[in-house]
């Protein structure tokens, strides 16, 4: 898939689903922005800038489950990433519902930093993990870059706040770098 075709694709997909805010104060185009300027913020590599970016776009490919939007959207979302994007892009996507029930393992006391509707998501998604989970979680070769793009995610909920637009993302969406 050409990489004019992918920036499209992601781009019409942002248009139609984008303004769903799924009990956040903020729209899923605002939260994506918002996790993708504080990726690039914090130095992280381009792939994992977009992956900040692309980081809830299960939740625009399937029909919500509950009031909280997909509740699977990172396994749906990285396999639709994977075909599209390295897996520096896709795995820590596919992986950042798990790094959440990763944190609330290691520190119970994450689970009160989270937005209302992380915890609704937490519950639907299995609560924290278990040590055998945990295990596994940290065996995962993008576990690190989950745990990151956690951090985004979870820091990309402020209302108001002024961040690029989504058509200023465009080049690193066309950058032939990431994928397939």
């Amino acid at each position: 898939m050409r990489a004019m075709h992918v920036a499209d694709e992601v781009l019409g997909l942002f248009a139609a689903h984008g303004g769903n805010t799924y009990a956040e104060q903020v729209s899923m185009e605002q939260h994506a922005l918002q996790a993708a300027a504080l990726a690039r913020a914090s130095g992280a590599s381009d792939a994992l800038v977009l992956a900040a970016l692309l980081h809830d776009v299960g939740h625009f490919l399937a029909q919500p489950d509950s009031e909280f939007g997909v509740t699977d959207h990172g396994t749906t979302g990285g396999a639709w990433l994977a075909e599209r994007f390295e897996p520096a892009v896709s795995e820590p996507v596919r992986l950042h519902v798990a790094a959440k029930r990763f944190r609330c393992f290691v520190d119970p006391a994450y689970e009160e930093q989270l937005s209302s509707a992380s915890v609704g998501t937490l519950r639907l998604q299995g609560g924290a993990m278990s040590a055998a989970e945990a295990r596994e979680f940290e065996a995962e070769p993008f576990a690190q870059d989950a745990l990151a793009l956690r951090s985004f995610d979870d820091g990309g909920k402020v209302a108001g706040l002024e961040i690029p637009a989504l058509d200023e993302w465009r080049p690193l969406l066309d950058s032939p770098g990431f994928r397939l």
